[in-house]
């Protein structure tokens, strides 16, 4: 069994079971891939894919039991590689950090700066997206770690921290008339809200606190971006409510900020990292700047 056979079986799932992609991807010629993926099956004594004719149509039980398998010898493979790295005292590389826009916007630049005064050759690479599709890239290797409020803390195969708790808060333009008097569920129920999709910011929190209450939170706008919330909020869509670390009372001093702790639940950002993961010593200390950071600090209070 060689390793190549089983990188091409795991590009070969990862491409639609395309053995033209895997081939290219590969620099090799389609028939070179048919030929290792059948040494791999005459030396497991199974089928990896029901084929139809030529065409390989699906995935057979055991070839998925094996795509985890897979994934663990290149982690194992990564982690020999940042082994000899650390030994060798390799100062440069980089780290990939998978988040959101609004960890990376307001809660990661702090920390990014001392990094790179302390490791300058490392490069930053910041890959954003959903809270799901954060945990699927730490688990197929393209991030080192990632940094969310959803997902991460329940997701299988991924060891995670606590970095910080944070709430929510209402956004409205001067004069809005949930700018005075209680802020009550009942009351915002009564008007348009602007918000996060579901997946992000702890929208899900949101529209559970409601719905516990008996209650429906009219979200007429909603969006991942956190500046995207605000510029509607300005142009009169209505109240905004959003994590409330993203106000800046020198840039978004125009409107009105008030807090809904006393309403929603806290709820709590996290960093993870893949559970077989070996973790270079800068990428370490890369962590302990973000989680010290996240307890010290209360920016986001």
């Amino acid at each position: 069994m060689k390793l190549f056979q089983l990188r091409l079986l795991k590009t070969l799932l990862s491409n639609g079971m395309n053995v033209s992609r895997a081939a290219g991807q590969h620099f090799v010629v389609q028939s070179a891939v048919s030929r290792q993926l059948s040494l791999l099956e005459a030396e497991l004594g199974l089928p990896l894919f029901e084929r139809k004719g030529k065409r390989l149509v699906e995935p057979t039980p055991v070839c998925q039991a094996l795509e985890k398998e897979i994934n663990l010898i290149e982690q194992a493979l990564e982690n020999i590689r940042a082994v000899a790295d650390d030994y060798r005292m390799e100062t440069s590389g980089e780290i990939r950090i998978a988040t959101t826009h609004t960890q990376a916007k307001y809660f990661l630049p702090e920390v990014l700066l001392e990094f790179r005064q302390r490791y300058p050759s490392i490069s930053i690479h910041l890959l954003q997206g959903t809270p799901a599709q954060l945990v699927d890239m730490l688990r197929e290797g393209k991030a080192d770690i990632a940094v969310c409020t959803e997902e991460i803390g329940n997701a299988p195969g991924i060891v995670s921290q606590k970095c910080y708790d944070w709430n929510h808060a209402l956004i409205a333009p001067v004069g809005h008339s949930l700018c005075e008097g209680e802020l009550t569920l009942a009351r915002m129920a009564r008007h348009p809200v602007l918000t996060y999709v579901f997946g992000f910011t702890g929208r899900s929190k949101l529209h559970n606190t409601f719905k516990s209450a008996g209650l429906v939170l009219d979200v007429s706008f909603a969006a991942t971006d956190t500046d995207v919330i605000l510029s509607y909020v300005r142009l009169g869509f209505g109240a905004g409510i959003i994590a409330k670390m993203a106000y800046s009372h020198v840039h978004d001093d125009d409107l009105v900020l008030r807090d809904l702790s006393h309403l929603f639940p806290v709820s709590t950002t996290r960093i993870g990292w893949a559970k077989h993961k070996y973790m270079k010593t800068y990428l370490a200390e890369l962590v302990e700047l973000l989680l010290e950071y996240g307890e010290s600090e209360n920016w986001y209070a």
